[in-house]
């Protein structure tokens, strides 16, 4: 028989007591009645982790100073960038890192907890000059011994072209035995520099560069053989003239052959074949749910990284990759 009136300070109500009784004429305990009728928590509710962290490149940001800048990416619900040197208001690719500037960067980005995904260190690596190939060198070993005290361990850069005023401009001479050899041989050297830094480098596939191709790119990894060499991808970059019609085609290949080596990828977009992409992501014709579903199957993990974009666009680019990405699974592809 139940105890309708316990002892001491917990003494039902006699609303409860009534509650009580009617929960024991229908076989129920009065407890489990009362949790029922509890509100739940105020709890929240933790969304699924998504596979892909989304970043983007800070120089997508102008503001006055590198802080600004770092706020600004923060404000966007970001928290993953690449950054430029150009950013702290000097050269991209400068003579000289101060111990102080290196310092900065990681502590500022450590503080708003953003991390440092990579630090941009393109030069034109098939410069037709030679002088022009070995300047960019010292100032690439310059970059990438400081990268350690910047908080990253990634260099991202590209090919190059002959095109001597513009390395974003496709040239006649991209495809030649001469440019090859030059662009081979800077970047064997650089990757001896990303060795003795620690560091890896990732160069991305460019449709106006000579590694114009995933064919092309894993050509270059085959011939340098070094751990310190792997690939950014930006599948926006890929599509040379009257090759959007196979995209899925492409795309697929790209993965067979890069992969297990993509440590760094990009997201913008493209409305045309034959030149980088310039849109902003989910803008234009990339196949966003092939791409994603390939680097995932592919194992990548890391960030994707937005840029060729208005700061406008971050926002609402970032909201149509998390909608794609939370999407992905083992069955994606």
């Amino acid at each position: 028989m139940l105890d309708p009136i316990p002892r001491g300070k917990n003494r039902y109500t006699r609303r409860q007591w009534l509650e009580t009784a009617g929960a024991a004429a229908i076989g129920t305990t009065w407890a489990s009645r009362l949790l029922a009728a509890e509100p739940a928590e105020d709890k929240q509710v933790e969304k699924p982790a998504l596979p892909m962290q989304i970043g983007l490149l800070l120089g997508t940001i102008s503001r006055p100073t590198f802080e600004a800048r770092l706020d600004a990416l923060k404000e966007a619900g970001l928290d993953v960038m690449q950054v430029s040197l150009g950013c702290l208001g000097g050269p991209d690719m400068p003579d000289e890192i101060s111990a102080e500037l290196s310092a900065r960067i990681c502590r500022e980005a450590a503080k708003r907890g953003i991390t440092v995904a990579a630090v941009q260190g393109t030069f034109n690596m098939s410069h037709p000059d030679a002088e022009q190939r070995r300047a960019g060198l010292r100032r690439l070993k310059v970059l990438a011994a400081a990268c350690a005290a910047m908080g990253t361990a990634k260099v991202h850069l590209c090919s190059g072209t002959r095109d001597r005023d513009n390395m974003w401009r496709r040239h006649a001479e991209n495809d030649t035995p001469e440019a090859w050899r030059d662009m081979l041989a800077t970047m064997r050297e650089a990757a001896d520099i990303a060795k003795e830094s620690k560091v890896v480098l990732a160069f991305e596939p460019e449709v106006n560069n000579v590694v114009d191709s995933a064919q092309k790119a894993r050509r270059l990894l085959d011939e340098v053989r070094s751990p310190h060499l792997k690939v950014t991808i930006d599948a926006a970059n890929i599509f040379h003239a009257g090759e959007l019609p196979r995209m899925r085609e492409i795309l697929d290949k790209a993965f067979e052959l890069l992969g297990k080596n993509i440590v760094l990828a990009h997201a913008k977009d493209l409305t045309r074949d034959g030149d980088a992409g310039h849109e902003a992501a989910g803008r234009g014709k990339l196949d966003y749910d092939r791409y994603l579903a390939l680097l995932y199957s592919s194992g990548y993990r890391g960030p994707l990284l937005l840029h060729g974009l208005s700061e406008s666009q971050i926002r609402p680019c970032a909201a149509f990759l998390r909608e794609k990405l939370a999407r992905i699974g083992p069955n994606s592809r």
